[in-house]
Order: C-alpha cells, then structure tokens, then sequence
C-alpha cells in the first residue's frame, strides 16, 4: 500500500494537472510533489522519445534494471512499453535468462547493454571493458544515453520503493508469463 495519497488532476494546482494526462500510479503518487514530478516527467519523455539511443536497446536497459532489482511496477510497466520499440516475448525471455546467468541468443550490442545496465544497478559503475566496448559500438552519445538511461530508472525503482508505489492491475497480469524472481546480488 502507498505510503503518499494517488493525486488526481483536480487535486493539483491547474499549471501541474497535465502532468496527470497518463494518469498511472507512479505518476499520481510523485504528483504529492508536484514540482518534482514537474521536472521528472519532460527526462522521462526525453528517455522514450528523443535520446539517440535505438528504443528497442532502451528498453532491454530498462527491462535489465527492473528485472534485477525485483521492481514489479517497472519491470510489469516496460514489458508492455517495449512491445511499442520492437521488443519481442523472446527478448523478454532472453533478458530474464542473461539476468539468471543463463545462456541466450541475443545480439552483442544487445548483451553490451544489457551488461552495462547490470554494473550500473549493482556496482553504481561500468568496467573498462564494459564502457570501451559500449563507446566502441555506440559512440560517445549513445553511450552516454546508456548510462543516463539506466541511472534514471534506478532513480525510478527506488522512487517506486520508497514511496510504495501499487502496481495497477492491468500491469500486475504481466507476471503471469513473466514471472520476477531474479537472482540474489
């Protein structure tokens, strides 16, 4: 159960009740602030629509950093997100079986990132081996895109966590062929 109210538009200052537009929880439960949720929201948008970054790589990230950290809310929500870049049921399963340590079949750029979005959650940092590869295949932008991308949602999951954020219902069903279990860290 969350800990803050679920904000509705109504419930906000006029210049603030669009940012309830999309009205999910994580939205309405950050709209207590506001003005937080007033900066938040445009780097959110930046992420889905205008970073160089491919929106299919994005997402494994996305999926990487809501997988390992057992966030229901983000991993559910970006599992039906991604379906919008390309993401397919077996990339899914395939993030599940490299966060397992399992063999997959994914591409090596896709495993980069994958690697990349892994050392960030746990060690809050890339290996040189990691990063120069990732420069190497992605250049400096997307690179960066990368790294902001998966600071952002670890940002996100911890924001979801604190605040104890509901998953809705709708979302939640999501786990019925994906089910979160990752591995310890």
């Amino acid at each position: 159960m969350a800990l803050v109210p679920y904000q509705n538009p109504e419930d906000l200052a006029p210049e603030y009740r669009s940012l309830l537009d999309r009205p999910i929880n994580l939205f309405r439960g950050f709209a207590n602030s506001p003005a937080a949720l007033a900066h938040f929201h445009p780097f959110g948008e930046w992420i889905r629509w205008d970073c160089e970054l491919d929106g299919r790589l994005r997402e494994l990230a996305i999926l990487e950093v809501g997988f390992l950290t057992a966030s229901e809310y983000e991993f559910t929500h970006h599992v039906v997100i991604s379906r919008q870049f390309g993401v397919t049921d077996e990339d899914i399963d395939n993030v599940i079986a490299f966060t397992r340590g399992e063999s997959t079949t994914l591409s090596e750029l896709d495993l980069l990132v994958l690697t990349a979005a892994r050392e960030l959650t746990i060690n809050r940092a890339l290996t040189d081996d990691t990063a120069n590869a990732l420069i190497q295949e992605l250049g400096h932008a997307r690179f960066t895109d990368v790294v902001v991308i998966s600071a952002f949602y670890n940002m996100v999951v911890r924001v979801l966590g604190g605040l104890r954020i509901d998953n809705e219902p709708e979302y939640a069903q999501v786990l019925e062929r994906f089910p979160l279990d990752p591995p310890r860290v």
